[in-house]
């Protein structure tokens, strides 16, 4: 081997030894880097922890509204679809027959008791009756000549000038002219009534309807001119429960009329409320297990209207100091109806209780789980959770902007905790 090549060797185990030698040295080192990196990771998860566990402590206590359980008295209703009903509905029909000479009446227009409606033409009507009554007075004409006669002769039978069996025929015609003429006034009074019928007049008051026929036409019997509906007052219709008639029974016994709302088909308000209950039908419907009952209106203002549909509500008792807080402060969960009440240390919790009925449109009835003078959050439930503070507002109570103070805190709260992390 020559010298080059025994130089050339030397170098490189020369080299590869150093190698080997720097890896050696540093290994520990670099093993006690990571060794010690991660010891401050731990250090690092400890402190977000104990972060975590101040963060609570930290955060700002949540503005809701509440408002105080209340006690009052409570009207219990039973609600039912009802039906409005006229209290008499009325067709009208000609009781003649005979040509239509006027429409006396406009279409829904209200009428009273006796008013013209129509005029049949009255001329044959007006002859038949002016015929009786001559033929009345033709009757009593004779009448009055043939008493006379048996005035006379009566006196002159006991003297023997008229003969007895000559009496007996001056006395029947008195009775046979007497039979005539009461027939003839049965007549003058039957011409009489149809001559009457010529004016079609209303039996009742109440709102007319649409017309079905025009002056000119010749009516009979069964022509319907109009029909007469009355509206004051007014029927409203509607059915319960079968399990409800006791409780109805019961309290139409205490003698007082029970009062039943009318409200329109989506419950927003109430059309008329000085509805009382008027009868209660003697059976329940077997096929529907329900029962019907009537209401009566006095629709002063027209505000029913017969076949109109609308929810009823029939006061049946009051609940002497119910407890009562806003329908908003009921949430529902899967374990039923819950509210958040808010605890003396200003947190909340979720608080379940059994609603027993609705207080008018923005109120309920509870019939457990709360007590008087307890406060449940009425809004702001959303931002809510079991054992969040609040700070608590009166309804229409807004929270106070944030002083440079708070500012300041939450800034040196979000500053702390952001070193804690990079600290780590």
């Amino acid at each position: 081997m020559s010298r080059f090549w025994k130089i050339a060797l030397i170098v490189v185990v020369v080299i590869v030894v150093g190698a080997v030698g720097f890896r050696l040295l540093h290994k520990p080192a670099a093993e006690q880097g990571a060794q010690g990196q991660h010891r401050g990771q731990h250090k690092s998860e400890g402190q977000g922890d104990a972060s975590d566990k101040d963060k609570d402590k930290d955060t700002p206590p949540v503005p809701v509204t509440v408002e105080p359980v209340v006690k009052q008295d409570v009207p219990v209703y039973l609600t039912a679809l009802g039906t409005v009903q006229a209290l008499n509905t009325v067709t009208i029909n000609p009781q003649i027959s005979g040509q239509m000479l006027s429409i006396n009446f406009k279409e829904g227009q209200e009428v009273k008791k006796g008013d013209l409606l129509a005029q049949i033409d009255p001329r044959p009507f007006q002859a038949a009756y002016d015929q009786a009554t001559a033929k009345q007075q033709q009757d009593e004409a004779q009448l009055n000549t043939a008493q006379s006669t048996l005035k006379r002769n009566d006196a002159l039978v006991a003297k023997g000038y008229v003969a007895q069996l000559d009496m007996d025929t001056f006395r029947n015609n008195v009775a046979n002219l007497v039979g005539l003429v009461a027939a003839d006034k049965a007549a003058v009074r039957a011409a009489k009534v149809n001559l009457d019928y010529t004016r079609i007049v209303s039996p009742i008051d109440g709102v007319a309807g649409i017309r079905n026929v025009d002056p000119g036409n010749v009516v009979t019997t069964t022509t319907a001119v109009v029909t007469l509906t009355q509206i004051h007052p007014i029927y409203v219709m509607f059915t319960l429960p079968e399990q409800n008639l006791e409780m109805v029974r019961n309290a139409a016994a205490s003698g007082d009329p029970l009062e039943v709302l009318a409200l329109d088909r989506a419950d927003a308000h109430t059309i008329a409320d000085d509805g009382t209950l008027n009868v209660v039908d003697n059976q329940i419907d077997t096929t529907t297990g329900t029962f019907r009952l009537r209401s009566v209106f006095n629709n002063a203002k027209s505000e029913l209207w017969p076949g109109q549909f609308v929810n009823t509500r029939l006061k049946v008792r009051t609940v002497k100091g119910g407890l009562v807080i806003p329908a908003q402060a009921v949430q529902r969960g899967p374990d039923g109806d819950y509210v958040y009440l808010v605890q003396q240390d200003q947190t909340v919790k979720m608080n379940p209780v059994v609603v027993a009925g609705e207080v008018g449109d923005s109120h309920v009835m509870i019939g457990s789980g709360l007590a008087l003078n307890d406060l449940v959050v009425t809004e702001g439930q959303f931002r809510l959770k079991p054992g969040s503070k609040v700070k608590a507002l009166k309804p229409g109570e807004v929270p106070a902007a944030p002083t440079a103070a708070d500012v300041d805190k939450a800034k040196k709260n979000g500053q702390g905790r952001q070193g804690g992390r990079r600290g780590g």
